[in-house]
């Protein structure tokens, strides 16, 4: 089941995507949540609710609709480093003996197909395609074996990178953070559909131009291996998202890097899950708080 977040006619509600329609929950099922948050936080019953609402009439079609972040406002938004062997290379930096995870503000949560700034105070801006998951259960100690049973589904993730202030600061979390640099989307793919998370074919484009391509068969620390070790820590909760790092062909790695510019087109596709794609713009004028 694809669960997606859309706005249409002016408001913006959840649905699931059937074929070429959205299915409008909001319309097929009224006694469901219609932000994506309190939808997951309603567990099972509230799953199969919609999954039975899916051969409903309440369609639209998918046209006429705007795709917007699944999760606008999760409660966290967590990625981690150096997770692919390959990337670990190009950056010329030892693999991790144990997760290298951070912070994205949630602030920076983005839709799938909406444009990426071009900070005012940088230059250096870079894309990282990522497999990301979505947490679907209140949980804590989940061992890596039951790890799947708490993972509500999974979307594409862009975690772009501001890479002077990413280096520059103590921790990476301030690069990774500037508003509109967490596209994700374009849907969440329950885990059902998705299959095995390990198995995922993954390629980035830059203006059509394929710079990433590998699998996530390739992770150093898989999916349920990083739910093991964040839930030893502290209750993850629904809506959490965690995106699983990124394979060779960033930006920065390149001779020279070739950092992104206004005007470009990144695009991300992840087999089983779904595509995005954001066009980079300079950062506008009225973002400006004063």
């Amino acid at each position: 089941m694809k669960l997606a977040t859309f706005t249409h006619g002016g408001v913006t509600r959840i649905g699931v995507v059937a074929g070429d329609a959205m299915v409008d929950l909001a319309a097929a099922a009224p006694d469901l949540p219609r932000e994506m948050t309190a939808f997951l936080a309603a567990g099972a019953p509230a799953l199969e609710r919609a999954r039975n609402a899916a051969g409903s009439t309440h369609r639209i079609d998918l046209k006429q609709v705007k795709l917007e972040a699944p999760i606008a406002h999760p409660p966290e938004f967590l990625a981690i480093g150096l997770n692919y062997a390959d990337h670990i290379a190009e950056s010329r930096m030892e693999q991790p003996k144990f997760p290298l995870f951070f912070n994205k503000q949630a602030s920076c949560v983005n839709g799938p197909h909406d444009p990426i700034h071009l900070p005012r105070v940088s230059t250096a801006l870079d894309y990282e395609g990522e497999l990301g998951f979505v947490i679907g259960r209140r949980c804590r100690h989940v061992p890596r074996d039951r790890a799947r049973e708490v993972i509500a589904g999974y979307v594409v993730v862009n975690d772009v990178s501001v890479r002077d202030w990413q280096f520059k600061a103590q921790t990476m979390t301030l690069g990774k953070s500037f508003d509109t640099h967490g596209p994700i989307g374009p849907w969440i793919v329950t885990p059902d559909e998705v299959g095995d998370p390990h198995t995922l074919e993954l390629k980035t484009w830059v203006n059509g131009e394929l710079r990433q391509h590998s699998n996530t068969k390739h992770l150093v620390f898989d999916c349920y291996a990083q739910v093991a070790t964040l839930s030893t820590v502290f209750t993850l909760t629904p809506g959490m998202i965690v995106s699983t790092g990124t394979p060779a062909g960033v930006a920065f790695a390149m001779k020279p890097p070739r950092y992104l510019v206004a005007g470009d087109v990144v695009k991300i596709e992840i087999e089983r899950v779904g595509t995005i794609e954001n066009r980079v713009i300079d950062e506008p004028a009225d973002t400006a708080a004063i």
